[in-house]
This record gives C-alpha cells, structure tokens and sequence, in this order.
C-alpha cells in the first residue's frame, strides 16, 4: 500500500474539478523522481514499511513522548492543510467555508487524503452544540501498516482533526483517538472537543475505559 504524504507548496493555480479523483490528472510528475498533486503540493509516495519504521525509531528515541510528538505533527499539518483549503475552496466555489454547508465543506477537504490513501470517514456533528464531535475513521494508513499492537496509533489523525475542526469552528479544539484498528477494533474513532473534555477523555482511556464508555460519560 503507498501513501501519499503532502510535502510542499510549490504552486497557485489549478484547473477545477470539484470531488472528482482520475489518477491521470490528480497526480502530475514533476522532474525525475517528483510527485505532485493537483494542488501543486509536492509529495511521496511511501510504503507500509516506512510507516512502521518511522513510528517504531520515533518510539524507541524518546519513549512515551512520542505520541505527543506525532499529535503535534498531525495538527500542525492540519493548520497549513486546512488554510490551503479555505483559500482553495473560495477560488473553486465563489464562497467562503462559514457560507457553504458544513458537511460539503467537511467531504470536500477530505477527499483528496482519501484519494492518496488516507482511508475513508464518517463524522457526526449531532452533539457540536454540547462540544462534541465524534469521527470514525476506516483503513488507516498507520494503524492497518501498524497491525494490531494492543493500544492507539493513529495519533496524527488526531492532531490533524483537532486542527481542521477548530480552523472551521474559529476555536482552539483537541483531539483524541479513543478506538483503533491497532487494538484490535475494526475501525479507529476520534473525539474532537474543548481541551477540558478532551483532558476527562484522556483520563478515563488510562483507566481503561472503552470508547463507548468514555462516550457515555462525556
């Protein structure tokens, strides 16, 4: 399986195709031993084994903090992720993101991860006016390279979530992955709230709580 990982911004202009993914016109090379997509970011192409190797080397360098350090990763791409989209998505559609409809702006940023084999989601927005947001992520590109570890891997979801939530709500959010394929689980679940929530969440998944139970709670 190879991942496409967004690597640099090297261009403006781009011919719109709103939600549509062709091989041939998604991907452009540039240069020998170049990739880039249709939004002239650069990018790579890696395989399931680069994937376990970096998140094994990170761990064994600096231990428990690795995960921060991959949450951190996550969301800062994120933040340059989602300001590319926002300005993308004004050019491509004549409206801002706050005009346009929540989950046409949602399924319209995803796209392109899913299409460079970041896997697939569902998300619900059904307790947003409580602070919570609950996403389900199918085929991860690290938990199914990772295979089942006995605990959370997708820790660069998380951060990367927390970033584009909170870019479109106008508000500083966290995340956290209370459910993963890497334990075993069929598919890996997000929670994307305030800091304080996300803290009580974090607590009860050292307590060994499930995902429906800490779900409960919140």
């Amino acid at each position: 399986m190879a991942i496409v990982f967004p690597t640099a911004q090297v261009g403006q202009s781009v011919h719109a195709q709103h939600n549509h993914y062709d091989p041939e016109k998604f991907w452009l090379r540039d240069g020998e031993g170049r990739l880039r997509n249709r939004y002239e970011q650069r990018t790579m192409l890696v395989t399931e084994d680069f994937i376990v190797g970096y998140q094994q080397a990170l761990e064994e360098e600096v231990g428990d903090a690795a995960a921060e350090i991959m949450y951190r990763c996550g969301y800062e791409w994120g933040k340059v992720d989602v300001s590319g989209f926002e300005k993308r998505f004004q050019e491509e559609f004549g409206k801002s993101i706050q005009e346009s409809h929540s989950r046409m702006v949602l399924e319209t940023w995803w796209w392109p991860l899913q299409a460079a084999g970041w896997g697939s989601w569902n998300y619900d927005l059904s307790q947003i006016k409580e602070g919570l947001i609950f996403i389900d992520l199918f085929e991860s590109a690290v938990a199914k390279s990772i295979g089942n570890i006995g605990k959370v891997a997708c820790h660069y979801y998380a951060g990367l979530f927390a970033a584009v939530f909170g870019h479109i709500a106008r508000t500083e959010l966290s995340g956290l992955e209370i459910q993963c394929y890497s334990m075993g689980e069929s598919f890996c679940k997000f929670l994307v709230g305030s800091s304080k929530r996300i803290n009580a969440a974090q607590f009860w998944t050292r307590e060994g709580a499930t995902a429906k139970e800490i779900i409960e709670r919140l």
